[in-house]
Formats: C-alpha cells, sequence, structure tokens
C-alpha cells in the first residue's frame, strides 16, 4: 500500500478509531463512537490493504447487540446483521489520494494547459453548465463559487471544469471535474485535475478524488492523475429505518 500523508491517515483514523473499540478482527474492527451524527451513524471503510473498519452509534451497537469480548463477527454477517435491523448502506465510494511520492512528482511537474478561475469568468462558466446535463452536473458538483476553481478553454469556450472544497474539517480538498461531453477524451480533464490538485498542495491542502465504484471511467482519471485508492467508503443511506432505542 502507498504511503500517504500524515494528514489523511490521522483524518480516517479520527473517524473509525475514536471510541470503544469492540472488536479488532482479522478482517474488521468495530468501534462504538458517541459522537458521530445520527445521519452517519453507520460507516464503514475498507482499505485498499483488505482491512475493514466499522464505526457505529451505541444506539446502532445496542439493536445489533454488540458488546466487548463477544465471539467476533465476520464482516458478511456485520452487513447481515445491518440490514435486519433496517440499516441500509450507499454504493461505496472510492476515495484516492496523492501518495507522498506522487506528490513530490506532481510539485516537479510543468505546468498544465488549465487556468484559475473567478467571478470574471461567471458568464463562460454559465455557458459550459447550459452544455451539461443535469445528471453531470450534480455527479461532478463543480461550481465557480467554490474554494478554488480551474477550467480549460477550448478556442475561448470554456469545456472542463474542476473545482474543490474543504472537507470535514481538515485540510483535504475535495475534488469535482466535469468535462462537457463533445470534449472528451482530449486530457483535459487530467490536466485539471493536476493543476487544482498541484494549487491544492501549494496552499497546504490534501487533494481528495472520490467516485462511485461502478463508474469506471472516473477511476480510470483518477489514476491517470497519479492517485492511488486509499479506500472504499460506505455510509448509512437516507432508506434506512428510523432507530429508536
Amino acid at each position: 500500500m502507498p504511503e500517504f500523508p500524515r494528514t489523511i491517515t490521522e483524518y480516517w483514523d479520527r473517524l473509525f478509531a475514536y471510541g470503544e473499540v469492540i472488536q479488532a478482527a482479522e478482517d474488521l474492527t468495530i468501534t462504538i463512537n458517541a459522537t458521530l451524527n445520527p445521519q452517519r451513524r453507520v460507516m464503514l471503510l475498507r482499505q485498499a490493504g483488505g482491512m475493514t473498519h466499522a464505526t457505529l452509534t451505541p444506539q446502532v451497537a445496542s439493536l445489533l447487540s454488540l458488546q466487548a469480548g463477544a465471539q467476533p463477527l465476520p464482516l458478511q454477517r456485520f452487513r447481515v446483521r445491518l440490514a435486519e435491523i433496517g440499516v441500509v448502506l450507499h454504493d461505496p465510494d472510492r476515495i484516492f489520494y496523492y501518495s507522498d511520492a506522487m506528490k513530490s512528482w506532481l510539485a516537479r511537474e510543468g505546468e498544465e494547459a488549465a487556468r484559475q478561475l473567478s467571478g470574471r469568468d461567471e458568464a463562460a462558466f454559465a455557458v459550459f453548465q447550459s452544455g451539461a446535463s443535469e445528471q453531470d452536473k450534480e455527479d461532478a458538483f463543480v461550481e465557480l463559487d467554490h474554494w478554488t476553481v480551474f477550467g480549460v478553454f477550448e478556442q475561448e469556450r470554456l469545456v472542463s471544469v474542476a473545482s474543490m472544497y474543504p472537507w470535514g474539517n481538515a485540510v483535504i480538498a475535495d475534488l469535482g471535474v466535469l468535462t462537457l461531453p463533445g470534449f472528451r477524451g482530449k486530457g483535459y480533464a487530467k490536466a485539471l485535475v493536476r493543476s487544482i490538485s498541484r494549487h491544492a498542495l501549494s496552499l497546504g491542502h490534501q487533494p481528495q478524488y472520490r467516485c462511485q465504484q461502478d463508474n469506471s471511467a472516473s477511476t480510470a482519471l483518477a489514476q491517470a492523475a497519479g492517485f492511488s485508492l486509499f479506500g472504499m467508503w460506505e455510509v448509512v443511506s437516507s432508506d434506512s429505518r428510523d432507530i429508536q432505542v
């Protein structure tokens, strides 16, 4: 597994290691965290190395009859038990970061064909948005008023945009990127991801790239831009049953 910056590992440790560890089995660690937001009352992180961590509220643990010292619960059985009490998990997000080695490489790399956008690009951004589908805009979530925004122009038309916003009260910047359909396959998205990531790193933030597990094109872009897979993250869905104890 690549060596990731301490900022990254400490952030995920705070999410999944804080609280009472009631199981530390070979394939699954379970932690009870009374400070979790009810909307995030269950979360799973399967790291690229294979280990899965689960964190949940005391209320969920009570419904699952989980307690320290009990027989270890295999991961698949844990998922079944969650389903039995009405807890539905979103499809996993792939979470990518730059390794320490790739950060050094990115800093040495030459500038890409992209530039930072500002309020002066509002008209060009409006035209850009009009050329994208509602689904693409929802999936990518790029906005001109985000923390930092970069774009690529082709013959004075804005055709690809990437934006970032701060993530989880940490020095992490979550990244979205969208290229208009008629301009894909030209390397614009890769150039944007590298440029905006280099800018975020220069400001002391770690770039974070997320995509759905089944989005092969987005996964390929992350890898082409030099990111490494950190893990698969699952959170409780709004389709879950309300929990009352």
